[in-house]
């Protein structure tokens, strides 16, 4: 079983230096009124976008699917109490190039069921919705 390690080193405020087993650092800001670095739950809206988009891009190259991008935008709406969790997420997916529906829909269907692990972690407990645009 592989391990990651994460750290989040205090500055002031609510302002972290993270970091995790890669060695790449970034700033972390809770304050929204400041905001001097990504929120802690945009970073998860952040890493939803890029493990699927990373499944949709590898899923249409072995397919040989002729697209010339793949953009996916996360809309999540958080509940107005304590903890304000995402009560439902919905994942905006623009495709561009000769891209048949059906493939673009079985790639977004095989990375939700199978492949994105943050997905599958987040389905537990938060409903994430699909929609394609084909540009």
């Amino acid at each position: 079983m592989a391990m990651v390690e994460a750290r989040a080193q205090w500055t002031d405020g609510e302002r972290f230096v993270s970091s995790a087993s890669s060695g790449h650092a970034f700033v972390v800001d809770a304050d929204r009124k400041r905001n001097s670095g990504t929120g802690p739950m945009e970073l998860v809206l952040i890493a939803l976008c890029a493990c699927t988009a990373t499944d949709v891009v590898s899923i249409l190259t072995k397919k040989r699917v002729k697209f010339t991008g793949v953009d996916v935008r996360a809309e999540g709406h958080r509940f107005d109490g304590v903890p304000a969790v995402y009560t439902d997420i919905k994942l905006i997916y623009t495709v561009h190039g000769e891209v048949e529906k059906k493939a673009m829909e079985d790639a977004v269907r095989l990375s939700k069921e199978k492949y994105c692990s943050v997905s599958q972690m987040l389905q537990k407990s938060v409903s994430i919705k699909s929609e394609i645009e084909y540009a």
